[in-house]
């Protein structure tokens, strides 16, 4: 992110909140005249497992939640994988699944890129049969819904939940300067076949750079109840074969290699020098990638200092967030804000998180300690909240004050129900 938008991020903390476009224009509340959105019927396109309790899932089940309580209709498209759930005014529809698989990992596979498929012959096949007001697409979804949309003359939202030139220049030859052109070129090609694009906190300002012209938004959020009974806490601190009352350093999320794991588990054996009963928990692993998949991990598993636990259930981590005295996100780079940040702020702990532009977007030196990314300066962060015991507890109450100020569920039906307006304010004007 450029200093100039940094700098205005920062100092437009209300505004950031709920997002603004390309030219820095608030876009928090409904512009003047613009009335409670008429009931339509809206597809909705995830490439993804639905539900299952993970990133892009989550913030999808979210948006189509505030949509219910705005009494709209919604037709939901995604994958043969995952459960049901009932939400006022939603339907769900599976793709097929020809090769019946039971799961898909986290991030670009094989098997995802299989079911995107069938999936585009689904999305075919939902055109044809019903008439929607809008295609809400997400990730990858969006570039078939941009070809079906333009010819039917439907609105299209691109949710950018990550950018995917960004993401595949990272494999092999696709990281090569003539295919990551190409790749940047379909990108923008994208963003101009959008009516609007709603981004991950930390993209917005990726798509201004690439199309100025193209009205975009960035996705705020909101954080996930974060209370806990001590009762709990401390049944899941015997679970974890914690014993006495050492402090607990905690990482939730993927363990993609981008999320800086091993730095981490490097600076372990540091804290440890200076904090002799700390115990570091990190939640989040699963099969794909497994248990322990970084060097030095066993070794500190044994010696006590480390837990790594499987995938929780999102209501299970208000007790896990709870349990934490320092909360890390040890990130090293990615243009998108992980929605752990955002649990984060609402449960109250102090944050270390490395000094990125992703964090940037809603952490401060008033909320967080934010540190250089890399081994020593992760150890130092964690050894400053935990040998302070004063700045700790108000960088603890900055964060909760700030997630109760905007982070809230109201908050985000209204930001939601200004977005569906500008999508029909800028769609109009197209058609104009």
């Amino acid at each position: 992110m450029t200093q100039r938008v940094e700098s205005r991020l920062m100092a437009e903390v209300d505004e950031q909140v709920r997002g603004s476009d390309a030219t820095g224009r608030s876009l928090s509340a409904p512009a003047r005249g613009v009335a409670e959105l008429p009931v339509r019927r809206i597809l909705v396109v995830a490439p993804q497992p639905f539900y299952e309790d993970r990133g892009t899932p989550i913030a999808v089940r979210q948006v189509l939640q505030a949509l219910g309580e705005l009494g709209q209709e919604v037709d939901l498209l995604t994958f043969p994988i995952g459960t049901d759930i009932a939400i006022p005014g939603l339907r769900i529809f599976r793709s097929a699944n020809p090769l019946g698989f039971r799961g898909v990992p986290i991030g670009l596979s094989w098997r995802k890129l299989f079911l995107d498929l069938p999936l585009i012959a689904s999305l075919r096949d939902r055109l044809a049969r019903e008439r929607y007001w809008c295609i809400h697409a997400v990730e990858e979804a969006a570039f078939p819904a941009a070809l079906l949309a333009r010819r039917r003359g439907i609105p299209l939202l691109y949710d950018m939940q990550s950018s995917l030139a960004e993401q595949l220049t990272r494999y092999g030859p696709l990281g090569l300067p003539p295919i990551h052109g190409v790749l940047e070129a379909l990108e923008r090609w994208l963003f101009r076949r959008s009516s609007m694009v709603v981004t991950s906190a930390g993209l917005a300002t990726r798509v201004a750079e690439r199309v100025p012209e193209v009205p975009v938004r960035e996705w705020h959020y909101p954080s996930a109840p974060a209370d806990s009974t001590p009762q709990a806490v401390q049944c899941l601190r015997d679970g974890l074969g914690i014993a006495g009352s050492g402090p607990v350093v905690l990482y939730s999320g993927t363990f993609e290699a981008y999320q800086g794991l091993p730095e981490l588990l490097a600076a372990i054996p540091a804290v440890r020098l200076r904090v002799p009963d700390v115990t570091f928990v990190l939640v989040g692993a699963d099969r794909a990638n497994g248990l322990v998949a970084y060097p030095g991990a066993a070794s500190l598993i044994s010696a006590g200092a480390l837990r790594i636990v499987e995938r929780q259930p999102r209501e299970e981590m208000a007790a896990y967030l709870a349990l934490a005295d320092v909360l890390v996100s040890p990130r090293l780079y990615g243009g998108n804000l992980p929605l752990k940040i955002f649990d984060y702020l609402a449960a109250g702990r102090p944050i270390v998180a490395t000094d990125i532009p992703t964090h940037r977007t809603v952490l401060s030196d008033e909320r967080a300690v934010l540190v250089a990314p890399g081994t020593h300066a992760i150890a130092g962060g964690i050894l400053t909240v935990l040998g302070d015991p004063a700045r700790a507890a108000r960088l603890a109450a900055a964060a909760r004050h700030y997630a109760q100020t905007h982070l809230g569920w109201s908050r985000f039906v209204e930001s939601v129900e200004t977005l569906y307006a500008e999508v029909e304010r800028h769609a109009s004007i197209r058609r104009g």
